[in-house]
């Protein structure tokens, strides 16, 4: 049955500070959610494997006794496999008493289909002989179908329907079957000892063992069940964990969510690096929002940053922090990699290509187009936590200052990016020039803040 610093992927403190805290039944209802969703595949996975098992135990029949009267019980597996489909069909609604009384059905045709004389057998051989095939072992392949898709009580529970049914089921067939004449003395004539004269006498339903199946099939429910009930246990734990991990990605970038989900202290060392430094900044922000509602600014802020920050995750970079109408991205944080230079390029190359398709919607729909800046360096940085109680994961250093100095330069020179030589001989080391085309030379150009004049290329 189915039961504002440097933080990567943050914003501004007072965002972050006044994100909704989820409360304890909300995460139990995350995780009970998870729970269910998997119950719900396991009930496919139990469907399909009942049909096979049933498919094989049919063919094995036949090929142990390939005559006629063998129907019967391939009636019965057909049966079986039908039922498991409505038992499918009731398990979407989640608890479901038609699906325990589909449970219940499954056992109930099985126990007759065991006990009861086979209708289409013209032997005449008395009833107890039956007890010989060992047919018990089949209601195994129920209890462990059921580990699959139901709850821990629900596997319990096939246990001990099974074991009352079938004792019910011996008992009625033990009352009211009249013994064969003559065939248990005929056996104790034959036979030297009393106790092999019992063993194998055909009117016998041997009680004893079959109060021995049905304790050790309980014991099996048992430990089945509970284990069910653990691995209930750790599946919540799992989707709590699954919970948590996607908070830090509304706040982290997904590499620097793998970098603290799998390392202890992955992100305390200080150390130097060169890294590619991403800024991206929307141009005439500030008179856009000054002649609309706050909702409206609101909006295409949120559809901006959306755009840009699934840029950046799709190449591999870390969203180190949102800039009002901009964001900060850095490539090779908190693990450098060979193409670092390369993603930060193809992902400022991607952010345009998208900013034209946000556009071309804006304009069908009669809004005015927003514009972006772009600036990318690539070059040495110090990365590491910083703070006490609330550590931040910091990149700082002068290719931060270049990077945001080479998007401010988009606005004299006219044109959407601007990247630094340091980056572009940084990509024709990664990759060759592919990613280079369309770029002009723009040399002795001065940055402020840093001394000398600079090589920058444009687009």
């Amino acid at each position: 049955m189915t039961e504002a610093a440097s933080v990567p992927g943050a914003g501004t403190s007072r965002e972050r500070d006044a994100a909704p805290i989820t409360a304890p039944d909300t995460l139990n209802q995350y995780t009970r959610q998870t729970l269910e969703r998997h119950k719900r595949q396991g009930l496919d996975l139990a469907l399909r494997a009942r049909w096979a098992t049933m498919a094989a135990v049919a063919v094995l029949l036949i090929l142990l006794r390939p005559h006629w009267d063998m129907a019967y019980y391939v009636g019965i597996l057909g049966l079986l496999s039908l039922n498991g489909w409505f038992q499918r069909r009731a398990g979407r609604i989640g608890r479901s008493r038609l699906e325990l009384a589909l449970i219940a059905l499954d056992l109930l045709m099985m126990t007759v289909g065991m006990v009861a004389p086979n209708p289409l057998n013209p032997d005449a051989m008395p009833l107890a002989m039956q007890m010989r095939f060992e047919n018990f072992i089949y209601f195994f392949v129920i209890l462990a179908a059921g580990t699959l898709a139901y709850s821990w009580r629900t596997v319990i529970a096939i246990g001990i329907w099974t074991g009352a049914m079938w004792a019910i089921g011996i008992g009625l067939a033990w009352y009211f079957t009249a013994p064969t004449p003559g065939l248990t003395q005929a056996v104790e004539q034959a036979l030297p000892t009393a106790r092999m004269a019992e063993i194998l006498d055909p009117n016998s339903f041997q009680l004893d063992l079959r109060l021995q199946e049905i304790v050790v099939f309980v014991i099996v429910a048992l430990i089945l069940g509970f284990s069910a009930r653990r691995f209930d246990a750790l599946m919540l734990s799992n989707a709590g964990l699954e919970r948590e991990r996607a908070n830090l990605s509304r706040y982290f970038s997904p590499n620097v969510v793998a970098e603290l989900s799998t390392n202890d202290e992955p992100l305390k060392q200080v150390r130097h690096q060169d890294v590619a430094v991403l800024f991206v900044d929307i141009v005439g922000f500030t008179e856009f929002s000054a002649q609309r509602d706050a909702y409206e600014v609101i909006e295409v802020l949120r559809g901006f940053h959306a755009r840009m920050e699934r840029e950046v995750f799709r190449h591999n970079g870390t969203l180190d922090k949102y800039l009002g109408d901009g964001l900060m991205a850095t490539f090779g944080t908190p693990v450098a990699g060979d193409r670092d230079a390369s993603h930060a390029l193809d992902c400022a190359r991607a952010m345009i290509a998208v900013m034209d398709r946000w556009n071309a919607d804006r304009h069908r729909a009669g809004d005015p187009p927003i514009h972006a800046g772009i600036g990318v360096h690539y070059g040495p940085a110090v990365l590491g936590d910083i703070g006490a109680n609330r550590l931040e994961f910091a990149v700082i250093g002068t290719a931060v200052n270049i990077a945001s100095r080479l998007e401010a330069l988009t606005r004299p020179h006219g044109c959407r990016l601007v990247i630094s030589e340091d980056l572009r001989a940084r990509v024709l080391t990664e990759q060759g020039d592919d990613l280079l085309q369309g770029f002009t030379r723009c040399p002795d150009q001065t940055i402020r803040g840093l001394e000398g004049v600079r090589t920058i290329w444009t687009l």
